[in-house]
């Protein structure tokens, strides 16, 4: 998702533009591959759909078990009791297999 420079609203396009959907502020789409726009329609009100990945989890150096690729995406959960250590999930960046491991 593209978000607006000036009042970090969202940006939606409009013909080869993005446009705030607040304070209306424009910017050129510099590269419309990596835009996928959907549009669906959902109790007679149009939703429109932008799809981009986004890194949001932190990256580290580990072996993927499925494909070998030495870098994953992690996360810690609890998944037992609060006096035990929690659970950390990894997902392979190339292959988005997830593993985990117990500390």
């Amino acid at each position: 998702m593209m978000f607006c420079e000036k009042c970090k609203s969202i940006m939606l396009p409009k013909g080869n533009v993005l446009v705030c959907t607040r304070c209306g502020f424009e910017k050129p789409i510099e590269n419309r591959d990596q835009y996928k726009v959907t549009s669906e329609r959902k109790n007679k009100k149009e939703m429109i759909i932008i799809d981009q990945e986004v890194q949001t989890l932190p990256r580290v150096r580990a072996e993927c078990p499925k494909c070998g690729n030495m870098e994953a995406e992690y996360w810690l959960l609890q998944t037992r009791k609060a006096d035990e250590p929690e659970t950390r999930f990894y997902r392979c960046t190339k292959c988005k297999y997830t593993w985990r491991e117990y500390q």
